[in-house]
């Protein structure tokens, strides 16, 4: 064969397996290269075994994600790691930055990049200068609205919160209250004629508003009394990032998120996962999970560390401290996640696995309880409760905090894939994965977990995931691997 020849089959490989990947996993996120390695595996290698579209990966059974999930398994930290200096100079984990909102109407459609080309947010570019610190909730950029749409309706702008003083409101003992009835949503979009279904073969058809509602209006987020018994499936994540050799000495690549004790479909009434945000245990595109990964359930409960107080383990921790010795997250955040909302944080989601202590119960034996993950829950029928950490002021990281939400949005960075859910609350860095709550057959339910944030302005809100086949399909395989 002519080198001619060669270097044209050649070209074409290469630019077959870049549509493959575009076809997978639609914009790459604004993050670090990938490596060779990862390259690969976007394109669909068969060491990987990617499938070449969305679908196919909903229908990935067990062995679909053994194959595909090799580093699942984490060393475990070691026994007293974090102590209570580490536990503070953990810096909040920002929720991913939305890309900056453009007015309707002022820019053009996105156009489909070059085949091989990354491309960003629909419309939108990331804020210039603004990384994300691990642990924290990405940011969200508001997507950008259709031409047809209405802008979002302003609320007044939040009072300020207090760092420290906790609500005088009572925890739900076992589903999480009613959030009471919201102020009149903002404006709706004008009526859109219905997506045409797709054909055999075809990429879903987009929805004519590209997915997106008007945003919602700030909600205010309130301290949980303490003790935090009732609510105790709700807790901190910390960990350490990977790479970060040259803060190590100095506590400075400790982060911390938020996260929550979820049921395992494999062992009934013991279960050891918990439900948290991909980018609080990996770090996306071109990265690895994270090291030294632990769980404190209901951190600081009987409020030993409030107010700047100083106190020993059993006080702050008082179900123990559990590392991870096992955790998966999703192909596309893998694969494309980064530091700006963007078609990766449609999958911004991990389970983890926690091991007991000294062959001592469960986690859940251990706090009381464990939350069903709901799937494919109906939109219209979900009524939010946000519980988390937050960590960046006006909060100080050691309340348990919640927003009563109501009603999600939609919000999209990549119509092909699910919308997203969107909801008002004001809790900042920190927040990151911690669960969002409705209410399934009279008992709460985990139905998504803080991705994307914005926390400044008006208005403030959060974005989470929608928990479609994918994420099932991860929880059931981590369930079945321990």
């Amino acid at each position: 064969m002519s080198p001619s020849r060669r270097t044209t089959r050649s070209a074409r490989a290469v630019l077959g397996a870049s549509v493959l990947a575009l076809t997978l996993l639609g914009t790459s996120a604004c993050g670090p290269d990938n490596s060779s390695a990862d390259a690969a595996a976007a394109a669909g290698a068969p060491d990987l075994g990617l499938p070449s579209n969305l679908d196919d990966l909903k229908k990935w059974k067990f062995e679909d994600w053994e194959k595909w999930a090799k580093d699942y398994a984490l060393p475990a930290a070691t026994k007293g790691f974090w102590t209570l200096e580490k536990l503070l100079q953990a810096k909040p984990n920002e929720p991913i930055a939305p890309p900056a909102p453009q007015p309707a109407g002022t820019q053009p459609p996105a156009q489909p990049s070059a085949p091989g080309a990354p491309t960003s947010a629909p419309g939108t570019q990331p804020p210039a200068g603004q990384p994300t610190q691990p642990g924290h909730p990405t940011t969200p950029a508001a997507p950008k609205p259709s031409s047809t749409q209405q802008p979002a309706s302003q609320a007044p702008a939040p009072p300020k919160q207090p760092s420290q003083q906790p609500a005088a409101t009572q925890p739900p003992s076992q589903a999480p209250a009613q959030p009471p009835a919201q102020p009149s949503p903002p404006a709706q979009p004008p009526a859109q004629p219905p997506a045409q279904p797709s054909q055999p073969g075809q990429p879903p058809a987009q929805p004519a508003d590209n997915g997106n509602d008007p945003l919602p209006k700030t909600v205010n987020a309130q301290a949980v009394q303490h003790p935090y018994t009732k609510v105790a499936v709700h807790g901190k994540l910390f960990a350490d990032e990977p790479g970060a050799a040259a803060g190590a000495a100095g506590g400075l690549n400790h982060s911390q998120c938020s996260a929550t004790v979820v049921a395992d479909p494999a062992h009934p009434g013991k279960s050891n996962l918990v439900w948290t945000a991909g980018h609080c245990v990996h770090q996306g595109k071109g990265g690895g999970f994270y090291s030294n990964i632990t769980f404190i359930p209901a951190f600081n409960s009987s409020a030993a560390l409030s107010g700047g107080k100083q106190a020993d383990e059993s006080q702050y921790a008082p179900f123990g401290v559990w590392g991870a010795t096992q955790a998966v997250t999703s192909p596309q955040w893998k694969a494309e996640g980064g530091k700006t909302g963007d078609a990766a944080t449609h999958y911004d989601f991990a389970i983890v696995r926690v091991k007991p202590a000294d062959g001592a119960k469960s986690l859940e034996e251990t706090v009381g309880g464990a939350l069903p993950v709901w799937f494919n829950a109906p939109r219209d029928q979900l009524n939010i409760t946000e519980f988390g950490y937050p960590a960046a002021p006006p909060f100080d990281g050691m309340e348990l905090n919640r927003c009563e939400s109501g009603k999600p949005a939609r919000l999209s960075y990549e119509p092909t894939r699910p919308p997203m859910l969107a909801i008002g609350c004001s809790m900042t860095a920190g927040s990151s994965g911690g669960g969002w709550l409705a209410v399934k057959d009279g008992k709460p339910a985990l139905v998504s977990n803080v991705s994307v944030g914005k926390h400044t302005g008006d208005p403030m809100f959060q974005a989470g995931p929608y928990l479609d086949d994918v994420a099932a399909g991860a929880y059931d395989f981590l369930a079945k691997k321990g």
